[in-house]
């Protein structure tokens, strides 16, 4: 029912994953972005997405809410057929996610589940339900961070939670792969984005200590992540698989 290659990127509407949007595009692949609450924003991606000369869908999503996720699948099996005339994708992007910077002793159960609901359990589930709309042969791009290899003070809740996607990637390739479906894990470094309330990018202690700690001299931009994403997300990457691929510039070594 489709020809072209489609790729669905959760959290799509900013920073980082607006960025992954553009880049698949690039490729040539069309583009099912999500947003949580900015659909203002979410629009002027799927513009820029057209601007490129591929076709791209906007669609709501609380990652947090897993209950939700069976009537998003049955709204983008509608907005995939009106809009692609298609009715399967290749390609999920488990970027939706927020940051946490709190000390372990002054983290809150609620902080924590919060987390768990939105960078663990919702792409867990969320996976598990997208297989239906997928294609075999395709693949799944998982988001984890630096901080998951090495530690720095205030984020133990939210780096477990992506160590947690790490291992779960491993059973994921290992378990999809009678379906041919690739399955990798991308750990950016800090990155000056509006994440964590924009704190490396706008605190200018920050920036400078994790330049000072990084091999090529800066922090990452949000244009240093999109294209390995989409890379991961086309056929010279067939045979990369069950990998942890730090993009970092070489942070903490």
């Amino acid at each position: 029912m489709k020809q072209n290659k489609i790729a669905l990127v959760t959290g799509g509407s900013r920073g980082l994953g607006k960025d992954m949007a553009i880049n698949l595009a690039k490729k040539g692949l069309d583009v099912v972005i999500t947003y949580n609450s900015r659909s203002d924003e979410a629009a002027k991606v799927v513009e820029e997405i057209e601007r490129l000369g591929r076709n791209a869908i906007a669609l709501q999503l609380n990652v947090a809410e897993s209950g939700s996720f069976d009537d998003f699948f049955e709204t983008l099996l509608q907005a995939m057929k009106q809009k692609f005339n298609a009715d399967k994708f290749d390609f999920l992007v488990n970027n939706a996610g927020v940051g946490l910077t709190t000390p372990f002793t002054d983290t809150t159960e609620a902080q924590f589940d919060n987390l768990v609901n939105i960078h663990f359990k919702g792409p867990y589930f969320f996976t598990q339900k997208a297989l239906k709309l997928m294609d075999d042969g395709g693949g799944i791009v998982n988001i984890s961070t630096g901080l998951a290899r090495f530690a720095l003070p205030g984020y133990s809740a939210y780096s477990s939670m992506k160590a947690a996607m790490e291992n779960l990637t491993k059973y994921q390739a290992k378990e999809l792969g009678a379906r041919r479906i690739r399955v990798n894990i991308v750990a950016p470094g800090a990155i000056a984005t509006d994440f964590s309330g924009g704190v490396v990018r706008d605190n200018p202690q920050v920036n400078g200590y994790i330049a000072s700690q990084t091999a090529l001299g800066r922090v990452g931009h949000a244009d240093d992540i999109g294209s390995v994403i989409a890379f991961l997300c086309t056929d010279d990457a067939k045979w990369v698989n069950a990998q942890r691929i730090e993009v970092s510039g070489g942070q903490m070594l």
